[in-house]
């Protein structure tokens, strides 16, 4: 029983940010489960890109879905890929999810980044992805975009489980927050079951900090701004955490509760340090509290395995991150300027990712490049 063990007993939940067809055929992700209290999996268009566009892992399957439908376009010859590897991830979480009673054994799957600002689009394709993959234990990614949060609620009001990504603001994490709920208000005034669907926030963290330290290092903010070197990004998900706590402590969602529902729980995405000077389990070891999801690349985990510090750290100094946010926006580093960029960003670099991704899959088979 290590580190990992000890988040659980925090109410903080490990999710693996990775999946890759050799490491699911060989074990590695039963491994973490059985050894790390590993509960759940999430993939995005870059981490796909790596594992099947490069390497020899896909080829055979590949070639026999080539056999069976010749004229198929790439795009449905990569989500023939993804979904072996989604249901493979789902099975083995399977137990987990029965153990928690569906509240947690989640495997994730994006929605095409290329539909980020197509509210239509998004549902559909949600709703294809769900029946592709048929295991309750999926959830859908949406990207939390303006037209993001009105399909976020349509899937959820469809009684499909979502993840919803590219959150950077807290204003763009309580929109989401809030369409969970409209989503579960409605089935329930349908009376439908509510109690079985799930969803997650995903709340990026370390691409904040290397944002906001550029600019302090370009000279934003003269010396005092300084002190603020690696502290924005934490700041603000600790105020994120704050605002959830006040909310399902309100009366809308505990009517909800009274019906079952589950919390739609904060999810600390992008917790590897980009800068070298920083410990590399540090947005692991400040965030850590209640009702929350630490997704983490493969190198990350390993890291805090060695040298985690489990603590909740969550709700520690809440006063002190309102007083680094409000030292930022009145040294003009522009938070909400940063967070806006970001999520044009994040939406790029899946798309880049995912035609990449198109690419590699298409040169293996030129015909249909």
């Amino acid at each position: 029983m290590g580190r990992l063990n000890d988040l659980a007993a925090l109410g903080q939940a490990v999710w693996l940010d990775f999946v890759d067809r050799k490491f699911l055929a060989e074990g590695g992700l039963q491994k973490m489960v059985d050894e790390d209290a590993l509960t759940g999996v999430t993939s995005n268009p870059s981490i796909f890109e790596k594992a099947m566009g490069h390497g020899h892992a896909y080829d055979e399957e590949l070639a026999a879905y080539d056999k069976t439908n010749p004229e198929a376009p790439t795009i449905d010859r990569y989500e023939h890929l993804a979904i072996l590897d989604i249901q493979a991830a789902a099975d083995t979480l399977r137990p987990v999810y029965d153990r928690l009673d569906a509240k947690d054994g989640y495997v994730s799957l994006e929605v095409s980044p290329y539909l980020a600002n197509d509210t239509d689009g998004t549902i559909a394709e949600a709703q294809k992805l769900w029946k592709a993959v048929n295991r309750p234990n999926l959830m859908i990614k949406i990207p939390g975009t303006p037209a993001g949060v009105p399909a976020i609620a349509a899937t959820i009001d469809a009684g499909i489980n979502v993840n919803v990504t590219l959150l950077f603001s807290q204003s763009a994490y309580q929109a989401v927050a809030e369409a969970y709920v409209e989503g579960l208000e409605k089935r329930a005034a349908r009376g439908e079951p509510i109690d079985r669907i799930a969803s997650v926030a995903s709340f990026f963290v370390s691409r904040i900090d290397s944002k906001i330290d550029d600019k302090i290092d370009a000279g934003v903010g003269g010396d005092e701004a300084k002190a603020l070197k690696g502290k924005v990004a934490i700041a603000n998900a600790k105020l994120a955490y704050a605002w959830y706590e006040e909310f399902i402590a309100s009366a809308r969602w505990q009517a909800l509760a009274a019906k079952g529902a589950q919390v739609q729980r904060l999810l600390w995405a992008s917790t590897g340090t980009k800068n070298p000077d920083y410990p590399d389990t540090l947005y692991l070891d400040s965030l850590i509290g209640k009702d929350t999801v630490n997704t983490v690349p493969p190198k990350t985990l390993d890291a805090y395995r060695e040298r985690g510090t489990a603590t909740a750290t969550l709700n520690q100094d809440v006063a002190g991150a309102r007083q680094v946010i409000s030292d930022a926006e009145r040294l003009g580093l522009d938070l909400d300027g940063v967070t806006d960029t970001l999520v044009e960003e994040g939406v790029a670099s899946f798309s880049k990712a995912f035609d990449d991704l198109l690419g590699a899959i298409a040169a293996k088979h030129p015909a249909h490049a």
